[in-house]
């Protein structure tokens, strides 16, 4: 029972999708079209792309970029803007979820270290804003771009056009709103992290080498270069090799969660009364519904849901991607940040749960008039 409990918990997502998509097949019996709504693409890059950034994470690459980049900081500003922005940059490649769980425990470990636990707060906020906007630039930055890039069969050219004008934004954004926490220089008797990283484990240059070969991989398929199948018949079998017990850390309940909102969405398209209902209240409202739905179900599912309804893509993702901001659970990513900051001895959750919705409202603020541009 206590496991049951857990589970309805800690993946709400996944049993409300799972419960909704069971519930739409009273309505439209299973038949052989429900194979057809899965969209396998989106499937096969998520899985490849997880156990890529794992074993990524597994050689090291991320912690060496970090330490690299640390040592330049010479004041609590520099720290700070270097953990923030390395959360917006990387976010745009490994996913905004893979940044947080990468960087926050990093910025945790660097600010207590170094005597500044009066940023915690502040900092990881941030870089939660960070991941969640920087990773909107590209198809790869998080799971409803790269769904959306597929289900309309946009460009690599034509997404990153269309998600510049927000990006540079909120780029700006964050550069402004990380200068103004107060700054106190670091003296290098404060540095005793540096101490610490430097009995680390080194990059694993050959498991390192062979992971960002992957990378290029799924790229190739992210820009139909090459079809999914090939992607596969390429990724699974070295990782098996590399390491098989990668497989063991993939998301498995995330692909779940895209397998029931495949089915929900195949069938509220084949009931009419539905699909007259979903195109009216969307039409010309994609941007206000995709940032008011995120608040409730998180972009995610949000942007899954809607796209069964609507061909304004740009309107769309716009509204799925700044509404990440906002509460807590319109991108899940935004928990990852609450639970690393959770465990630290002394953690004043409510706090943090306050100034993190006024630093989202006042993003989201900013984005929504830019969005209209």
């Amino acid at each position: 029972m206590q496991a049951v409990r857990n589970f309805l918990k800690n993946e709400p997502v996944l049993w409300v999708a799972g419960l909704l998509a069971g519930l739409s097949a009273l309505f439209v019996h299973p038949d052989v079209h429900y194979i057809r709504y899965l969209d396998y693409r989106v499937l096969a890059l998520l899985l490849c792309l997880m156990l890529v950034v794992e074993g990524a994470k597994e050689a090291r690459v991320f912690h060496a970029l970090a330490e690299q980049l640390l040592r330049l900081a010479g004041s609590t500003r520099n720290l700070s803007l270097i953990l923030v922005f390395l959360c917006f940059f990387t976010s745009m490649l490994i996913t905004n979820d893979v940044a947080l769980l990468t960087f926050v425990p990093f910025a945790v470990m660097m600010l207590t270290q170094t005597g500044q636990k009066r940023l915690l707060i502040p900092v990881i906020t941030l870089q939660t804003i960070a991941a969640n906007l920087g990773s909107m630039f590209t198809p790869l930055g998080n799971p409803q771009n790269l769904y959306l890039y597929s289900k309309y069969s946009l460009s690599a050219g034509q997404f990153l056009r269309l998600m510049i004008p927000l990006t540079a934004v909120s780029g700006m954004a964050l550069l402004v709103a990380t200068c103004l926490l107060k700054s106190t220089r670091i003296m290098p008797e404060d540095r005793d992290a540096e101490d610490d990283m430097e009995g680390t484990e080194p990059v694993d240059k050959k498991k390192a080498l062979a992971y960002g070969l992957l990378f290029l991989v799924c790229l190739a398929c992210v820009l139909r270069l090459i079809p999914f199948g090939v992607m596969l018949a390429i990724v699974l079998p070295v990782v098996f090799v590399v390491n098989k017990g990668l497989f063991a850390k993939v998301d498995y309940l995330l692909l779940l969660t895209f397998v029931f909102f495949f089915l929900l969405i195949g069938n509220l398209k084949r009931i009419p009364e539905v699909t007259g209902l979903m195109s009216n209240l969307l039409a010309g409202r994609e941007l206000v519904v995709g940032i008011l739905s995120s608040q409730i179900i998180s972009n995610v599912p949000a942007a899954i849901l809607l796209s069964g309804f609507t061909e304004n893509y740009k309107a769309l993702l716009y509204g799925v991607n700044i509404g990440g901001l906002g509460t807590l659970i319109a991108s899940l990513a935004s928990v990852i940040s609450f639970r690393g900051y959770a465990v630290v001895p002394g953690a004043k959750k409510g706090k943090y749960l306050l100034v993190f919705t006024l630093y989202n409202l006042l993003f989201l603020g900013l984005l929504v008039p830019v969005s209209y541009v």
